[in-house]
């Protein structure tokens, strides 16, 4: 059997949306695929400091992460790329002109960093871990940014957000960061030395819409969203339903015709 690369979704692909944990027929199937010689890898929005133990959880080595911006090969961060500096500084300048709250994240960790309270007072906690810095004399002139988080609501998203790619997560506040899993999947497997035919990906959101290419197969989940399953090759069932695995079966990229 020839070669596959699978780039897989975390959020509703590989985990169940209400337990938030991983669909155990999705794990079967990267064991098997990859017991097979397939290359496994996922690719996500998340931050690799958030994506670690997940894939160590599920067994897979390579990640495109940061939603593109970082590239995880054998388990070892090669890269991970900041914000475009003059378009982040433009969001910012913007924020801070509109009274707008933001903070920004500098490193791959739970820290961000804030000038004031504005964001805290607009949009409340972030919903996951967070350690927050109070910084009034922060200088990002000379800074990385991998991450501007701001609190505003999808109805007043101001126009100017669309300087740089952004994903709404929550009610109360925009993530702006790279939204490039394309590029991220292209540079993989630029370092493996693949063929981009042999590539198959799968997803269920519209930030998965970017990395749905006709150059390689697209397959969504039967729970995925209407605008990505019009744009994918294949639609197998819901994940909880064994979505990965019956695709990956009726397929013949595993060859076992059971599961466990």
């Amino acid at each position: 059997m020839k070669r596959k690369y699978f780039f897989f979704d975390i959020d509703g692909t590989l985990t169940d949306n209400i337990t938030h944990k991983i669909v155990p027929s999705a794990k079967e199937a990267v064991e098997h695929l990859r017991a097979e010689g397939h290359f496994t890898a996922i690719a996500t929005g998340r931050a690799w400091y958030k994506t670690k133990n997940f894939a160590k959880n599920i067994g897979i080595d390579n990640v495109v992460c940061c939603g593109g911006g970082g590239l995880v090969l054998n388990g070892k961060l090669l890269s991970n790329e900041p914000l475009e500096h003059a378009a982040a500084l433009s969001v910012i300048r913007h924020a801070e002109e509109e009274g707008i709250g933001y903070i920004v994240m500098l490193e791959d960790s739970d820290d961000v960093y804030m000038k004031d309270y504005r964001f805290l007072e607009q949009a409340g906690f972030r919903r996951e871990l967070t350690t927050y810095h109070f910084r009034p004399d922060m200088d990002l002139l000379n800074t990385d940014i991998l991450k501007i988080y701001l609190a505003c609501r999808k109805e007043t998203e101001p126009e100017w957000i669309n300087e740089l790619g952004h994903l709404r997560l929550h009610r109360e506040y925009v993530v702006v960061q790279y939204d490039a899993k394309k590029e991220g999947i292209l540079r993989m497997m630029k370092a493996v030395n693949g063929d981009l035919q042999d590539v198959v990906v799968f997803g269920d959101d519209t930030n998965d819409l970017v990395m749905f290419d006709p150059v390689w197969t697209s397959v969504a989940m039967g729970n995925a969203v209407d605008t990505l399953k019009e744009k994918a090759d294949y639609v197998t069932d819901r994940n909880v339903d064994h979505g990965i695995w019956n695709a990956c079966v009726r397929n013949g990229w595993i060859t076992s015709d059971s599961l466990r």
